[in-house]
């Protein structure tokens, strides 16, 4: 029996360390996609790669029955992968979506054409809300009138929710890659069109949204804490930052206003709740682990969208006239990040830098897209204050 085929697009670290584990461990065969010309030869030739899991006992998984397509030069090789594809997933950012769409739209019109009754769920693995939706959209945006009905009736974008710690490394070995043994990923049922792929080790629900809700304000928002508070107290990684007490309390406040936020949003036991909470801060203190506090900070603007990580609960929080002061203290840091490596905070500080209260008020309006006043007015003041 041949090995069912997935078609990955993004072959760095959260690729390779996460869903090519999966998928490998679930028999596939995997056609990484990327632009990388040094990953992509390395993958194609080798046909395999080490995974290590960052533990006490730093097990390690070979990853096999792998190969490398470069979505820049051979691209009509990517689209034959999609047609004779059983999954495909990404795991690219966010902000890249839209630049592999037309990609995709591409390989699902010829897949139409040359298999009419074969079903396909593209899933996008990304810390997002309603990422594959998302995708989706992006994704019609190119399709000819002639293959939407194809795409309507036997393409699925369930969305997802990805949660696994990858963090900043380097290796003399392009395609060697650490993670931290914890993973979860869930696949909403709502979407799916492929029915006969189901993945082990991978949730089902018929509810996404509050496992994503719950993910992205605890642990997203909790590591995006540390590495801000890191990163003004001088540290360089997540292990460091988390050992000073006043960041681990800050860390434990802000986590109690988003725990507190998605409990009476969502009914999540309490209790339960708190248990994953605190595996969560087990999960930033692992010093085998280590993720550099400059690393997880990196895109401090986009970490400050509207329906992101700190604004999100912020106004939700509000609506519910619940308390948020730590959320806007953060918020505040986030704002306030200097990295004259990353080009979004350079483009941050080149935006508030010089401004008065006034003016930087205008400034955070903008980024974080709030239509309420007094809560840009929280915000403002929390940053002034600093």
């Amino acid at each position: 029996m041949n090995a069912r085929k997935a078609v990955h697009f993004g072959a760095g670290n959260i690729g390779r360390g996460f869903i090519g584990e999966v998928l490998f461990r679930n028999g596939f065969h995997i056609d990484f996609v990327d632009i990388s010309d040094t990953v992509i030869d390395a993958l194609h030739s080798r046909g395999g790669y080490e995974i290590e899991f960052a533990g006490k006992t730093r097990e390690t998984l070979a990853v096999s029955n792998v190969d490398g397509i470069n979505s820049k030069t051979d691209s009509g090789k990517v689209v034959e992968a999609i047609v004779q594809a059983d999954l495909v997933t990404t795991a690219i950012g966010p902000n890249v979506l839209p630049f592999i769409a037309e990609l995709i739209a591409r390989g699902l019109e010829a897949r139409g054409k040359q298999r009419p009754d074969a079903p396909l769920d593209v899933i996008a693995c990304e810390n997002m809300i309603g990422g594959s939706e998302f995708l989706a959209a992006e994704v019609q945006k190119h399709l000819s009138d002639g293959s939407r009905g194809y795409v309507r009736d036997f393409v699925g974008f369930p969305n997802a929710a990805v949660d696994r710690i990858v963090p900043a490394q380097h290796h003399d070995d392009p395609l060697a890659v650490s993670v931290e043994p914890y993973k979860e990923w869930i696949i909403a049922e709502n979407g799916r069109k492929a029915l006969a792929v189901k993945l082990d080790g991978v949730s089902y629900a018929d509810d996404l949204e509050p496992y994503i809700e719950r993910k992205l304000f605890s642990v997203n928002t909790g590591h995006a804490t540390v590495a801000f508070s890191g990163a003004r107290a001088g540290y360089k990684t997540i292990d460091e930052a988390i050992s000073d007490a006043v960041i681990l309390d800050r860390l434990r406040r802000v986590l109690r206003e988003t725990g507190s936020l998605v409990v009476a949003k969502w009914g999540f036991d309490g209790e339960a709740h708190n248990a994953y909470i605190e595996k969560i801060i087990g999960r930033f203190e692992n010093p085998n682990n280590p993720d550099t506090c400059a690393r997880v900070a990196r895109q401090p603007i986009r970490k400050l969208g509207k329906d992101e990580r700190f604004i999100r609960p912020i106004r939700e929080l509000k609506e519910r006239s619940m308390p948020y002061p730590a959320l806007l203290e953060t918020a505040a840091l986030v704002l306030a990040h200097d990295d004259p490596e990353d080009a979004e905070s350079v483009k941050l500080r080149s935006m508030l830098n010089g401004r008065n209260a006034n003016e930087a008020r205008q400034v955070i309006a903008d980024i974080t897209g709030l239509s309420d006043g007094s809560l840009v007015d929280q915000i403002t003041g929390a940053y002034v204050k600093l």
